[in-house]
């Protein structure tokens, strides 16, 4: 009786066994596995020494990286073998614990180039900061798949920026600013999911005042004392004003009232401030941003609808948002911070300093020509003009061995994932498999695009790295434990529906 129960389990176990590995994405493991070798093979390239053959030598970065490379498919398989209920079941456990981790690891990991983000485990070095992904993504998912959760409820709303936000003021305690800025990619799986709109055009709209207000703000407008970037994001304020009263309300009188009326008001002080008597534009905008406040509140008063009084504290914000981010920039900010920021900006050169980097890298990147210089014949790379060329600026050495067509693989390689991605996410049957999917897309979507266009010059450098390619177990393991999660869960839904 006992081996009759006992061969019925081990049948059981074997048939559970069968369905995981018939339900897996294989897709999106061959796209996986095509990115670790393909990232090898930068980083030999990128570490590689002149008549330093043996890239198995684990004294060299090329070896650790084989290490973690091989590990890495370890974790992966203990990921998929594990039940997927489990990931459910102790998704705040496992938040808890890494936050907790974050916390000891202010006070205990040592100062290494100015941070303090890196445990040192004897001959190991691990960056908590990159294991919080996804124990932020599995607290979310656990908390958003709740029977009673609702967007609209503002409690649910205040739990969700507490389990974004928390995480990220760790982070920065470490001064590791660049990984913290990532959990700003969660907002866009929030949208998702049913974020009102207006919060993500209030994030666009926070970067293109700052960018404009910062850019600008020591260029003048024609002959007047007005600051272009004040004056531009200060009129952006009223021209938002009265395109959002008429997209929630649809009255033309309240708009005419702002935009006629103010746009008069600007044209008139400019021909006085030009042909009459200089002055700053800037405080005829105050005046007319108080007035188009004060007309927002009484409309919401006197016909109550809250929408207008809502749009009115939207002015109010982007207009504390410009002054703040001007404070932030100039009082905030380390000087080295600022110079990159001015140097994306175009505000300065610097190419031997916070712009040396980024130089370098478009250099490498565009000596690669169409096909490259083929495996191990870059001279940029191989000369070491790239400061961290096998983590952060990793690209540059597939651009410059690889060529147009190499890089053109890599991103096009990138995007299947990111389209994969968005497949398996919409296929969950769950809410828990939904959510989680979408926040593992999103912390991909931030980082090819941050650490992409800082080698090319587009982004600020604010260190990330590149998924699957820069040197690291840290960032390796991290990205493998997001996506075999969601494998893990994908495979299981065929049990759940």
């Amino acid at each position: 009786m006992v081996s009759i129960i006992n061969r019925k389990i081990v049948n059981k176990l074997v048939t559970r066994r069968d369905s995981i590995w018939k339900s897996l994405d294989w897709v999106t493991i061959a796209v996986y596995l095509m990115l670790i070798i393909f990232g090898w093979f930068s980083i030999c390239g990128a570490s590689y020494d002149y008549g330093d053959r043996d890239f198995l030598d684990f004294s060299t970065r090329a070896g650790k990286q084989f290490v973690w490379i091989i590990c890495s498919f370890g974790l992966g398989f203990v990921l998929l073998m594990l039940d997927d209920t489990l990931y459910d079941m102790f998704s705040y456990l496992i938040y808890i614990g890494l936050m907790l981790l974050l916390i000891v690891t202010i006070f205990i990991a040592p100062d290494t180039k100015g941070s303090r983000s890196w445990l040192i485990l004897g001959p190991v070095s691990l960056q908590p900061a990159e294991f919080a992904k996804f124990a932020t993504a599995l607290a979310l998912a656990k908390y958003m798949s709740a029977y009673s959760f609702t967007m609209k409820n503002w409690k649910n709303a205040l739990m969700l920026a507490f389990l974004v936000l928390f995480p990220m003021m760790l982070i920065i305690l470490q001064r590791e600013t660049g990984s913290a800025l990532v959990y700003l990619a969660f907002f866009l799986m929030l949208y998702r999911e049913g974020m009102p709109g207006v919060v993500l055009f209030s994030g666009i709209c926070a970067v293109v005042y700052f960018v404009v207000g910062i850019r600008f703000d020591a260029v003048m407008i024609a002959d007047t004392p007005t600051p272009i970037g004040e004056f531009a994001v200060l009129l952006m304020v009223l021209l938002f004003a009265g395109g959002m009263v008429w997209v929630y309300k649809k009255r033309w009188e309240p708009v005419r009232n702002i935009l006629v009326g103010s746009l008069g008001t600007l044209l008139v002080a400019y021909l006085i401030s030009e042909y009459v008597i200089p002055f700053n534009l800037v405080w005829v905008q105050w005046g007319l941003c108080v007035l188009v406040v004060g007309y927002l509140v009484f409309l919401s008063l006197s016909e109550r609808h809250l929408a207008y009084f809502l749009i009115g504290l939207f002015a109010l914000g982007s207009i504390g948002f410009l002054y703040s981010s001007d404070y932030f920039f100039n009082q905030v900010l380390e000087p080295h911070q600022q110079i990159r920021i001015k140097v994306v900006l175009g505000m300065e050169e610097d190419l031997a300093g916070a712009g040396y980097n980024v130089n370098q890298s478009k250099i490498a990147i565009g000596s690669g020509g169409l096909t490259g210089k083929g495996f191990l014949n870059g001279t940029q790379t191989k000369l070491k003009y790239v400061p961290e060329q096998d983590t952060d600026f990793i690209f540059c050495t597939v651009g410059e061995e690889e060529g147009f067509i190499g890089s053109t693989v890599v991103l096009l390689l990138f995007l299947t994932l990111i389209l994969r991605l968005i497949s398996v996410a919409e296929r969950q049957p769950s809410a828990f498999g939904r959510v989680y999917g979408y926040s593992v897309l999103s912390i991909f979507l931030f980082h090819l695009f941050i650490n992409i266009g800082m080698v090319l010059g587009l982004t600020p450098v604010i260190g990330i790295p590149l998924p699957f390619f820069s040197y690291g177990g840290s960032s390796l393991w991290g990205f493998t434990i997001l996506l075999f999660i969601f494998l893990r869960i994908d495979a299981g839904r065929n049990r759940r529906l």
